[in-house]
């Protein structure tokens, strides 16, 4: 039978400094070197929500974690949504989609001050719009993230601190067990030489790619 092809959306976690970003760059050239179709996105948007976030973050707007949690699963429900460029949308033309972050950052980073079932029930409708076929967790040692952050950044977030990027790998984990039943959730040890860790991720995207 004939058809459309079906997309995937595929997502790439881990605390701040694990290379993710650079992880979804080389995927992504992988990927368009063997003819799919991809797009890559990142969470917090660009969108003025996503915007006020990071004005948040930086430390430029006073707010409160429960009114960050919830701007975030807003951006997030735009970000799948939007009518020009929603994740949704383009994953039903057929494309690859390639996102860094997802509602587990939101699991992981906010439940170090609300409860985690809150943050999973914020974010319900956003799960049940789009699940993701994959999520990919770099699992990278916090010391070395927090080395990286330092070498490469003059200033910092109000998570880019040594002991909340410790409790958010731990909540990481617990979130992954709490929705092992429903989640496809690859921990992948991000310890190791950048071209060593790509193909490993290329091996698991595979897997999700054959899997028709």
């Amino acid at each position: 039978m004939g058809g459309q092809k079906a997309g995937k959306f595929i997502v790439f976690e881990g605390i701040d400094g694990s290379g993710k970003s650079t992880q979804i760059q080389m995927a992504q050239k992988h990927l368009v070197q063997a003819g799919y179709d991809v797009y890559a996105t990142f969470e917090p948007t660009d969108g003025p929500v996503g915007r006020l976030i990071r004005q948040m973050l930086s430390g430029k707007v006073p707010t409160d974690q429960r009114t960050i949690a919830s701007l975030f699963a807003a951006d997030r429900t735009d970000h799948l949504m939007n009518e020009t460029c929603g994740i949704k949308k383009i994953v039903d033309q057929g494309k690859l989609v390639l996102c860094d972050r997802y509602y587990f950052s939101s699991y992981a980073y906010h439940s170090q001050y609300i409860d985690m079932d809150w943050v999973i029930h914020s974010n319900a409708l956003n799960a049940q719009i789009l699940r993701p076929d994959l999520t990919i967790f770099i699992d990278v040692d916090p010391d070395v993230c927090f080395q990286r952050i330092k070498d490469n950044r003059s200033s910092f977030d109000m998570y880019e601190k040594m002991d909340v990027m410790k409790k958010v790998r731990d909540n990481y984990f617990k979130a992954f067990d709490k929705l092992k039943d429903t989640e496809q959730v690859v921990i992948i040890n991000g310890n190791r030489p950048v071209q060593e860790l790509a193909d490993d991720i290329s091996d698991k995207i595979n897997n999700v790619l054959e899997n028709k």
